[in-house]
């Protein structure tokens, strides 16, 4: 067809506009060739275009027909403005955002909710063809699902747009739609875990920018897998180009990313109060862009939902604390400001709150980052430099790291999501889908704009092939001739970036060059590229910036900034102090990850290694981000060639994001970026138009004549009137099932069918208006005359109405008036009268409250006057009592002198503690006799036994001995002369033992009178002891809850234990870094201008860090071993073991002494603030260890009396002892230095023992007299204080006397070296110096203690008696709250001595249960050793299995116990709930019988058991418990639905209730629960193996609800009785009451019902549409339209042989088959009419929604064949009597919707 053809008068064209793009305009002339054209605009507006050729005439608008179509490629038209107005129209008039342009979906973001993504959508599409139904994103998720289902091909979505177009959200509702499709039979959380991962990257990877609210700064690729069931087992993600730069700037108006802003939204939360956070504008990062909050959005919600999502996929939440705690400290890490310095360095302030809050969350110290902040480390071949860094260098290294930091945790988050979603299950198949960047180009184009339009060359290349491979794919199938069609080829474009020499390669070169810089490499650009490459161009105003030609458009990049966004550069210091942190967490971010092309190493190689620093020739290169993002394109390319893609082009209407508002600039751009346009070219190429045979002759069968038509042929039938109409047979090609046409061909066609259609309807438009015309003349004529009589008639009759009206009118004024003068007279006169009243009143109510103010003025008058009397006369009283009280008080001064006088005088004194001093000395000498005579001989023989041993030993040393001959010469001199004075001390021995036997007759008589007081003692102790064991009883559970948390703590540890060794290379690496760190800051400070520091400080500081990074269970460990003996290493100045190390002995001389009195004085008053429960126990360990120690020496002493030799006492410690053994040889040697040191000890215990007993003296003392206290008695406790004086002073004289044996025997000479022993013996008498020195300072606060008494007495009668002091204790109550407490005290000690006797039994059970878990705990590491040396897929199984059986096993005993429980539970609340019952109904004595047999628990054969009422029960099934199973396995799970049908209808169900009844009969609560149990999950297990067996689940369907109707029927309860008879009355429970398990069998029903309608519904749902909409059975009714591209690229391209035809008759089957299924199962009535209900109302409305989505049905013929079709259902219904059941009423709203089709022909 000719131009001249086309262009005619009429003609509507397109028209190029700078403001719309294209303006539609018609011609008002034809064109013949000439150079301009007259045009119209739709507005009006004529005007002229030029023309300079054919080429050059404007595009020619589609017809009205084609106007709106769902594909783009179906247009007549294909070209740029074609393409725009049909995309407007569907979206601003038809709000329509979805259309196909062949093989793409075209999604323009509407801004606005709109309801196209239920659930019932998702339905309506499943299954369906691409095709069939209206242009979704649904329909392109369920072409790739059913690709990959049918033809097992991996599929691909790519979702590809600008920012704000809504990639994001459609990625997202395919991701739904696959989750929901894919979902699988079993009850997992995979599809939830899918969709989960959706909050947590838009937190942490989307944000507000100035074109999209939530925005994505990534591009992700999300493979969904798919096992063979085509079930959703997990999915896999993989990120690329994060927008790292948005972390420390944003420009205006925009955010940062939505975790920054949803922490410090929740900053008020508990658990993030150490984050020290609040509002997003009190930091630089979150406040750059000065918009912190987005409207309409709740970031505190926000986060609650990216926490629930990240629990949802496994993260611990001590991880989410983490990650949210790193979070944290880059939001601080923001505020810390370097200050420059003089020289051109810079400093961080000292005060700077920030940097210690960022240290602190990332467990880092903050001196090393606040040095490394300002410098850097430059390190050469022979030494390490460390240069300072400017102000601006320091802020970018800054920047860097807060972006590195939240890359790697990015990254790790990624991570943790992928091994979330990955499954152990292997993959069969995977969908795609890709979220990534459209193609960019901004004012200011950088390194990301680069990258990003990079890969989308890359991925127009692959769309561009795939096209055009459709194409030709299309041409080959239909057989028709065709030739190459040329579309642009990109590779050039792509080689000038990514081939060798290319801008990457050039990029990375100069990165590594030392001085590289952007303007550089733009020279090596400019010479390589420049006038060589066609897509390469340079500016001509710049030198450092270059032109790419892109597919889309040109764009010009600056190169500044490339070099440093391609480093990635972050300084290796900085690293390293991350590397080091005491979180496990963040030292693993910047663990350096292994090569994953590198070779692994074998099993049971070493996995650490030495961290050394590598020297800067050897150093491996870091990959650039260009290469890096190279690298994983190319995995990305690799993985969608080997797909079949589907695409998604997002198109952003307008800029202001206001909703369904179309700016033609802005789609334009995107449509010529995105390609969709670059689809069109290559369709318009081609043949774009596609019409079936039988599609073509129904449109155009108009411009065919008779004789040309063959219905038998219509492949004929079209070539017949082609040929006639289309003269060029280039313009067309015959397929085998299509007809191809050139773009503008079918237009034509149009064009020649209106003209036919419009000559036609002249015709016929003729002769009806003129026969219209007629007949309306006809039709005026009479109406005239009709209206004339009417109207004359109607005029009379008004008339006289008026007349009547104007009479009845005039009367009702007259009457009307007269009325109302009369109300308007009454209503003056009642308002006077009112005001007059009202105005009386008031004056009246006015007098009355003047007199009544006068007569409250007196009263108040009189109150006050007689108050101020009273108070004067209180105050005289008072001044009067204080005088008295004055002078009474110098009065009982005057007494309280003369008695503190007369307490102070001797003979008072010694008239009250007569004889009581010699009394004590005598006791204690007795006790002490006593007692040794008691200990020596059952210690004997063990002296004797060790002495031979150490004899033995002793012998064994004579080497020893023959070196140190010399000394021991000596040492003989010495023991010679002790011995002399041994030899004394034996003599006043005898003396000794010969007052010993006097003393012990009078020790008898003390005895015997100690054992009467300690009968009255025992008396008392009993009772006491009766009220422990009621407390012992209340504590007995404390200690069990004790117990068991100590066993649940022992079980955390030893799982800690096993996690130990997993964490311990990542603790030696990060130990060994930490290290690094630590010498790189030596050297530091080794250098010239720092500090000096020796190795052993290096050393100190590794282990403070060290210390600093261990528990601190392992530090306390750690201080004990150093306690116990091992060797102090060197740890350099001020360390903690270097100040404690021990001084050299010094010599005993006054000086030393009064300096050790005047330290042990000092000591006592910093322990005075130490705690006091602590201080306690360690005195009581103190004191078990010096009874041990004084055992030993007592058996010593006795082998010493015993042995002939005689000897001398001195004072030795153990170590001087150890000393002395190693130099001499002969036993008695050793026995007379142990002699020396038993004697001093003895002397010391002496003292304490007289103290102690002096206490106890007094109080027994106390208690048989009742010695009234009154005051305390200052007399006697100052004789006390005498005493301990004089013992004193008897311990100095001896020690001194010692002193002078040992000074004779010892040169304690300076220049003299002293043996050990007197080394020890010098170090024992400081000791004991230092011990008398601080029992004098005892003595002297105890009589301040004294002397405050008196004060305290006074004062007490001070404050509570008025100042008088002979009141106090004028009742005796002083004494009697001194015995009370005295009391308790006993009482506390004696419950004291229990609980740690409770305590030493459970301590000695936990140190068993500790080695039991040490030894399994080795067993464990046994077994994890013997794995390591296993292979790696043997390790793997090794594990698996010992953790299976750990795990079953504990799994098994919790169960067991949890079941013991709830029966228990279980069983009480039921014995409640019938007793309750039982009460009602008045069964008292059968409960008490019950209630009596429980107390007495006697046997069933001698006690009556609980009386029941005299019952006939009939009906019952008697079973034993041990054949419950047997019952359950042959009734329910055995039972067949055919065996089924031949019994008694509801037979199962009947056997079970009559079990039930017997169980009831004999009152056995726990069989019964068992047994309904039991039928519970044998049901439930039945129906969940058979649950796609229709006849199984209906018959436990039906047994189960015949069950539950007898189980009410039978319960008792009134509501369920009324249509019950006599008989079945009496057959009531009534011993239980099973309303929960009627409940738990409701549910069950529910639950089977459920079940039977999804299967129900899913062998009916593949037949709705082909039964109800596309069953044709009334022939010729079908009408069609051109289909578009979309028509061929569906899925049923590929023909599957085995599918079988669906139509009415087999839904018709089926049906029939369900209802004879639910007969013979005998189904209640009621519940089959519902299931038929439910039934109906799925068909239809699966029928309506499919109706609604395809356009192609609503038409008048197919509403015809529908209602046909509905009426057959209807009939089936009328057939089975079910017409009643309601389900044909569910069909009334698609008849109606059916009838607007059948109303008229539209």
């Amino acid at each position: 067809m000719t131009a001249n053809e086309l262009y005619t008068k009429g003609a509507r064209v397109w028209i190029p506009d700078p403001e719309v793009v294209w303006r539609g305009a018609e011609l008002l002339e034809d064109y013949k060739g000439q150079n301009q054209l007259k045009i119209q605009y739709e507005d009006g507006e004529e005007s002229v275009i030029k023309i300079k050729d054919k080429n050059s005439l404007p595009h020619l608008r589609n017809p009205e027909i084609l106007i709106g179509e769902n594909d783009l490629t179906s247009l007549s038209y294909l070209n740029e403005p074609e393409v725009l107005y049909n995309l407007r129209v569907r979206f601003e008039e038809r709000n329509i955002i979805y259309t196909y342009c062949g093989i793409v979906l075209v999604a323009v973001n509407p801004y606005d909710e709109l309801p196209i993504y239920g659930n019932d959508i998702i339905q309506a599409y499943s299954g369906q063809d691409m095709g069939a139904m209206d242009p979704h994103i649904f329909a392109v998720a369920e072409e790739a699902f059913k690709k990959m289902s049918r033809f097992e091909e991996n599929q691909s979505i790519i979702v590809s747009g600008e920012s704000g177009a809504g990639k994001t959200v459609s990625a997202k509702y395919a991701m739904r739609y696959f989750a929901m499709v894919g979902g699988s039979q079993a009850e997992t959380q995979v599809e939830q875990k899918v969709l989960a991962s959706n909050p947590i990257m838009e937190a942490i990877g989307n944000a507000k920018t100035t074109r999209n609210d939530n925005s994505s700064r990534f591009g992700k690729y999300i493979e969904i897998s798919f096992n063979k069931q085509n079930e959703i087992i997990g999915a896999n993600m993989r990120t690329y180009l994060l927008e790292k730069s948005r972390v420390v700037y944003q420009s205006i108006e925009e955010r940062n990313y939505h975790i920054f802003y949803q922490l410090c939204a929740s900053a008020d939360l508990p658990e993030f109060k150490k984050f020290h956070l609040s509002h997003a504008d009190n930091f630089f990062y979150t406040s750059c862009g000065e918009a912190p909050e987005i409207p309409g959005v709740n970031d505190a919600d926000d986060l609650v939902n990216t926490r629930n999502a990240l629990s949802l996929l496994g993260f611990p939440d001590k991880d989410q604390m983490m990650v949210f705690q790193i979070m944290s400290a880059i939001i601080h890490f923001g505020n810390v400001k370097p200050v420059e310095k003089e020289g051109e360095t810079c400093e961080i302030p000292p005060k700077d709150k920030s940097l210690n809050i960022c240290c602190q969350l990332l467990g880092i110290e903050e001196s090393q980052m606040r040095m490394w902040l300002c410098n850097r480390k430059i390190s050469t071949v022979n030494e390490v430099l460390v240069k300072p860094l400017t102000l601006a260098q320091a802020s970018v290294s800054q920047d860097a790291l807060a972006k590195h930091i939240y890359a790697c945790l990015f990254n790790w988050i990624v991570d943790k999501i992928n091994k979330a979603l990955h499954s152990s299950t292997k993959q069969h198949r995977f969908i795609g889908v890709l979220d990534i960047y459209g193609f960019e180009t901004f004012e200011v184009n950088s390194f990301e704009q680069f990258c990003i339009n990079y890969a989308n060359e890359k991925l127009q290349q692959i769309f561009n092939m795939h096209v055009f491979k459709l194409e030709q794919e299309e041409y080959v199938k239909e057989q028709i001739e065709w030739s190459f069609i040329d579309f642009y080829d990109n590779q050039p474009c792509i080689d000038l970036i990514e081939s060798k020499l290319g801008i990457l390669d050039l990029l990375d070169e100069e990165c590594r060059m030392p001085k590289g810089s952007d303007a550089n490499w733009c020279q090596k650009l400019y010479s390589k590229h420049y006038q060589k490459a066609k897509h390469f161009d340079k500016p001509r105003m710049s030198n450092v910036a270059f032109i790419i030609h892109h597919f889309a458009d040109k764009v010009e990049y600056s190169a500044e900034g490339f070099l440093e966004k391609n480093r990635d550069t972050v300084l290796e210091d900085h690293l390293n102090i991350l590397k080091a942190s005491e979180y496990e967490l963040v030292a693993e971010l910047f663990e350096d990850k292994p090569d994953p092309d590198a070779k692994r190493q074998r099993a049971g190689s070493a996995t650490t290694h030495p961290m050394k620093q590598n020297p800067r020739g050897t150093q491996s290169h870091k990959k650039t981000v260009g290469s890096q993002f190279r690298d994983s394109l190319f995995k990305l390319m690799h993985t969608l060639n080997a797909t079949s893609p589907h695409y998604i082009r997002c198109i952003k209407p307008n800029d202001d994001k206001a909703a369904f508002m179309f700016e033609p600039k802005r789609a334009v751009e995107q449509l010529r970026a995105c390609g969709v346009l670059e689809t069109i070219r290559i369709s318009a190429a081609g043949y774009p138009s596609r019409w079936t045979y039988a599609e073509f002759f129904q449109r155009y069968r108009v411009l065919a004549r008779s004789k040309d038509i063959n219905r038998s042929n219509m492949r004929q039938t079209c070539e017949n009137v082609l040929c006639k109409v289309i003269q060029d047979p280039e313009k067309y090609r015959f397929g085998k099932t299509k007809i191809f046409f050139r773009a503008g061909q079918v237009a034509y066609m149009e064009k020649l069918r209106s003209e036919k259609l419009k000559a036609c309807g002249v015709m016929i438009q003729k002769h009806v208006r003129g026969w219209l015309a007629r007949r309306r003349y006809r039709k005026l004529l009479k109406s005239v005359w009709l209206v004339q009589k009417h109207a004359r008639g109607l005029l009379a009759r008004r008339r006289a109405q008026l007349l009547r009206e104007t009479y009845a009118a005039t009367k009702i004024q007259k009457t009307w008036r007269c009325f109302k003068a009369r109300q308007n007279y009454r209503s003056v006169r009642s308002a006077a009268i009112r005001i007059q009243a009202h105005l009386r009143g008031w004056l009246g109510r006015r007098l009355f409250q003047k007199e009544l103010h006068e007569h409250r003025a007196i009263v108040i008058q009189k109150m006050v006057r007689s108050w101020l009397a009273r108070r004067q006369y209180k105050r005289v009283m008072r001044g009067i009592i204080k005088l008295q009280s004055h002078f009474r008080r110098r009065k009982a001064k005057k007494e309280l002198k003369l008695l503190k006088i007369e307490a102070k005088s001797v003979e008072h004194i010694k008239n009250v503690n007569k004889g009581l001093e010699n009394k004590i000395i005598e006791l204690q000498q007795k006790l002490d006799i006593r007692n040794k005579e008691m200990q020596y001989f059952k210690e004997q023989e063990n002296s004797v036994t060790n002495l031979k041993n150490e004899l033995e030993k002793l012998r064994g040393s004579s080497d020893q001995a023959e070196k140190s001959s010399n000394k021991i010469t000596e040492l003989l001199h010495q023991i010679e002369a002790l011995k002399t004075e041994l030899q004394k001390e034996k003599e006043e021995k005898k003396d000794i033992i010969a007052e010993k036997d006097i003393l012990l007759k009078e020790h008898t008589e003390i005895v015997e009178r100690l054992s009467e007081e300690k009968c009255k003692l025992k008396e008392d102790l009993d009772a006491a002891n009766e009220k422990i064991k009621q407390q012992e009883l209340d504590a007995s559970e404390i200690v069990k809850k004790s117990v068991a948390s100590a066993n649940k703590h022992l079980m955390e540890e030893f799982e800690s234990e096993r996690a130990h060794h997993q964490r311990v290379v990542k603790e030696h690496a990060r130990l060994q870094q930490r290290l690094e760190n630590l010498q790189g800051e030596m050297q530091v400070l080794t250098s010239p201008q720092g500090h000096k520091r020796t190795p052993s400080d290096i050393s100190a500081i590794s282990i403070e860090s060290f210390t600093s990074s261990v528990s601190p269970e392992e530090s306390k460990k750690d201080e004990e071993e150093e306690d116990n003996g091992k060797e102090h290493l060197d740890l350099g100045y001020g360390t903690q073991r270097k100040k404690k190390k021990a001084p050299a002995p010094p010599v005993p001389t006054a000086n030393s002494t009064e300096k050790a009195a005047s330290d042990s004085v000092e000591n006592e008053k910093k322990d005075a603030d130490v705690d006091v429960g602590l201080v306690l126990k360690l005195q009581n360990k103190i004191k078990d260890l010096e009874k041990e120690k004084s055992k030993l020496l007592s058996e010593l002493d006795k082998m010493e009396e015993e042995s002939p030799t005689p000897g001398s006492s001195a004072l030795l410690s153990d170590s001087a002892f150890e000393a002395l053994k190693n130099k001499f040889v002969n036993v008695e040697d050793v026995a007379l230095v142990i002699k020396l040191q038993k004697r001093i000890k003895d002397l010391e215990t002496a003292k304490s023992k007289l103290a102690s007993e002096l206490d106890e003296k007094e109080e027994e003392e106390e208690e048989n007299k009742d010695i009234t206290v009154s005051i305390p008695n200052f007399a006697y406790n100052n004789l006390k204080m005498q005493e301990l004086e004089n013992e004193n002073d008897k311990l100095k004289r001896e020690v001194s006397k010692l002193m002078k044996s040992i000074a004779e025997s010892t040169n304690f000479d300076h220049h003299v070296e002293l043996s050990p022993a007197g080394r020890e013996f010098m170090d024992q008498f400081e000791a004991m110096t230092d011990e008398l020195e601080r029992r004098r300072e005892e003595c002297l606060q105890l009589r301040a203690m004294l002397a405050e008494q008196s004060i305290t007495t006074h004062a007490i009668a001070k404050e509570s008696y008025g100042g008088i002091d002979d009141i106090v204790n004028e009742d005796n109550e002083l004494a009697m709250a001194y015995r009370t407490q005295k009391e308790l005290n006993r009482l506390l000690e004696n419950q004291l001595q229990k609980t740690e006797k409770e305590a030493k039994k459970k301590h000695e059970e936990y140190k068993k249960e500790i080695k039991e878990l040490k030894s399994e705990n080795k067993k464990q590491q046994k077994i994890i050793g013997e794995n390591l040396t296993l292979p790696p897929d043997a390790k793997i199984e090794a594990t698996m299995q010992h953790e299976i059986t750990r795990l079953t096993s504990e799994n098994l005993d919790l169960r067991e116990i949890v079941d013991k429980q709830t029966d228990q539970i279980r069983k009480l609340k039921k014995m409640l709930k019938v007793y309750a019952k039982r009460l009602k109904e008045g069964e008292a004595a059968e409960i008490a019988a019950e209630l009596e047999k429980d107390e007495t628990q006697t046997s069933v054969s001698n006690v009556a058991t609980v009386k029941h009422r005299e019952r006939n029960y009939m009906g019952m099934l008697e079973y034993k418990k041990e054949d419950e199973s047997v019952l359950i396995k042959n009734l329910i799970m055995d039972l067949k639905p055919k065996v089924a049908m031949g019994l008694l209808p509801g037979l199962p169900a009947y056997v079970l209730f009559m079990c039930v009844r017997h169980t009831d009969y004999i009152n056995d609560d726990e069989k019964v629960r068992s047994l309904l149990t039991s039928t519970i999950n044998g049901i439930k297990k039945c129906v969940k193996k058979h649950h796609e067996d229709l006849d199984r689940v209906t018959l436990w369907l039906a047994n189960t609800c015949r069950l539950l109707h007898t189980l009410k029927q039978y319960s008792g309860e009134k509501s369920f009785q009324s249509e019950n008879t006599p008989r079945q009355n009496e057959h009531c429970l009534r011993n239980f009451d099973l309303s929960e398990y009627r409940q738990v069998f409701s549910d069950l029903a529910v639950w089977i019902y459920q079940t039977l309608i999804k299967l129900m519904q899913e062998a009916i749902q593949p037949m709705i549409v082909p039964a109800v909409l596309e069953h044709e059975a009334i022939a010729g009714l079908s009408a069609s339209k051109p289909s578009g591209m979309r028509g061929r690229t569906t899925s049923t391209s590929r023909e599957i042989d085995d599918t079988r035809e669906l139509s009415l008759d087999s839904l018709m089957k089926c049906m029939n088959k369900y209802s004879q299924v639910l007969v013979q199962h005998a189904v209640d009535p009621e519940l089959v009419k519902q299931i038929f209900r439910q039934l109906y109302y799925y068909c239809g409305a699966g029928a309506l929604n499919n109706l609604l989505l395809r356009k192609d049905m609503c038409n008048w013929s197919k509403g015809m064949q529908i209602r046909y079709n509905l009426s057959h259902l209807e009939q089936w219904l009328r057939d089975n009597k079910l017409n009643e059941s309601g389900a044909q009423n569910t069909l009334d709203p698609y008849y109606t919707s059916f009838a607007t089709f059948t109303s008229s022909e539209n």
